[in-house]
């Protein structure tokens, strides 16, 4: 638009010079010894414009042709940032698409020639970030340091390489290390969202649970983390605190920094209710638990309020029923009503609510209660059934069945093997009849037999005749069930007769 606006008015002008110069025709005599030039007015205008338009050009190439050094430096610096763009852009993207070697390369290329500042820090930084993924933390130091160099007095440069470093240092579980950066990044700006995030994680891996507390308590308050990864945080840290209260002078001042719906947070209304069981106070603990309770039944605190002293069981029983009458299908509530039926000895609203809750849902924790309470009304196979279930709902032991399950071998008269070499000859020997004991035949080689010459078979030792008889003390040390599965009549342990053993050696076959 602006160039046919241009256009239009250079034409206007034109029309109107033809027309003034069109109106005088006048002449224009110059006169230079000893030339005399004579020329008519327009063609002296147009000369003179003609004049103009050379010299402009002129000045322009010789301009043009004076500053060509300049121009090309200025062209080379240009192309050599266009590069260091272009490795930076490529480094940044393998680094979050993960090729961290192909990063490394090239980031390792631009951070020995860039010149500028900027563009050192961030390429640092990226390979530092890329050799830290790699494992090689030494190389990720040396980045982090050529950074910290590059960035300066400049306070952004500063705050950049900070916070990244202090990152690393974090996933490194080196806490204190990095403490040591954010510190005064946080002091210097407190609304600095990430190095506040940074800071709060710093102070959760060294176990300061106060500075935990109020960190997040703060972070919450200005909405930079959301409010279901601050409560987790404000519930440990709190819960922490609580169970290391030693007095109640202590437990009131961290009590009273907590708010209404911190209070009723599950880990904290547990370890108030602990303090106060410690205390004696059981009351006391079962109110704490019934505040947490009234705003969401939490399985662990179903849990610690069905544990009390008989005499708290009927006013826990009448609050857990309305509970119930809320919730009626809740599995937790009904086993929590059961196990206090079980402390007051209510055998059969017991056995009720603990049935109930097992045909929603089968627990272990379900059929234990069951296999106590029908082992206290004396129903043992009832009781027995319940916990073999519960062992296998644990999902530990199989649960096995008796029938095909061979009875155990009575191993108490076995005798006790002991290496006669070893033993002193002064050692006394234990004469109790159902502890006997065995020598060691390990290694045994009688030196009074003859050798048999290398053609002649070896005759084996003769055993000595033993007096067998009916009821032999010998049947005692072993035990005499046939193994599952295995034919005797096809091994050399097959069962012997009780014939009378004879006195006189078998004949020895030659060999073949």
């Amino acid at each position: 638009m602006r160039t046919w606006l241009w256009m239009c008015v250079l034409l206007v002008l034109a029309v109107a010079l033809a027309l003034v110069l069109r109106e005088h025709s006048g002449n224009v005599l110059i006169i230079a010894q000893p030339w005399r030039i004579e020329l008519s007015l327009t063609f002296a205008v147009l000369l003179l414009l003609a004049a103009f338009v050379v010299l402009y050009v002129a000045l322009r190439l010789i301009a043009w042709l004076v500053s060509g050094p300049e121009r090309f430096r200025s062209w080379r610096g240009l192309r050599g940032r266009k590069k260091e763009h272009e490795l930076l852009e490529s480094g940044w993207i393998s680094v979050l698409e993960g090729r961290y070697a192909d990063a490394e390369q090239r980031l390792s290329k631009l951070l020995g020639r860039s010149k500028s500042a900027n563009t050192r820090v961030l390429a640092g930084l990226a390979l530092a970030t890329a050799s830290h993924h790699l494992g090689e933390y030494v190389r990720r130091d040396d980045a982090l340091r050529l950074a910290g160099q590059a960035a300066g007095n400049d306070t952004r440069l500063k705050e950049a390489h900070a916070a990244a470093s202090a990152e690393m240092l974090l996933e490194q579980n080196r806490p204190q290390e990095a403490l040591a950066l954010l510190q005064p990044l946080y002091d210097s700006n407190p609304r600095h969202s990430h190095a506040a995030q940074l800071l709060l994680k710093a102070y959760r891996q060294l176990g300061e649970h106060q500075r935990v507390f109020d960190l997040a308590r703060t972070l919450l308050r200005r909405g930079v983390i959301d409010k279901s990864k601050a409560l987790p945080l404000i519930e440990s840290a709190a819960a922490v605190r609580l169970g290391g209260v030693a007095d109640p002078d202590e437990f009131k001042a961290v009590w009273g920094e907590l708010k209404s719906d911190e209070r009723t947070l599950p880990e904290v209304a547990l370890a108030a209710a602990a303090f106060h069981e410690r205390q004696g106070d059981v009351e006391a603990a079962g109110k704490v638990l019934e505040a947490a309770l009234n705003v969401r039944l939490e399985s662990r605190l179903l849990n610690a309020y069905s544990q009390c002293p008989p005499e708290h069981v009927a006013r826990r029983l009448a609050k857990a029923e309305v509970w119930l009458r809320n919730d009626p299908q809740n599995s937790d509530l009904l086993a929590a009503l059961g196990n206090l039926c079980l402390t007051g000895q209510l055998w059969g609203p017991g056995e009720r609510y603990l049935l109930r809750s097992m045909k929603i849902r089968s627990d272990v924790r379900i059929h234990a209660l069951l296999g106590n309470l029908y082992d206290r009304l004396g129903r043992e196979a009832d009781a027995m059934k319940h916990w073999r279930l519960a062992s296998g709902v644990a999902g530990v032991l199989p649960v096995l069945q008796t029938s095909n399950v061979l009875p155990a071998a009575d191993t108490r008269a076995d005798p006790t093997l002991i290496d006669v070499e070893s033993m002193p000859m002064s050692a006394p020997i234990d004469a109790e009849p159902f502890s006997p004991v065995a020598a060691s035949a390990a290694d045994y080689f009688d030196d009074s037999l003859p050798s048999a010459s290398p053609g002649e078979p070896r005759t084996p030792p003769q055993p000595a005749s033993v007096p067998v008889s009916g009821d032999s003390d010998m049947d005692e040390y072993f035990d005499s069930a046939p193994i599952p599965g295995v034919d005797l009549s096809q091994t050399s342990d097959r069962p012997r007769s009780h014939a009378p053993v004879s006195s006189q050696p078998p004949e020895s076959k030659p060999r073949d």
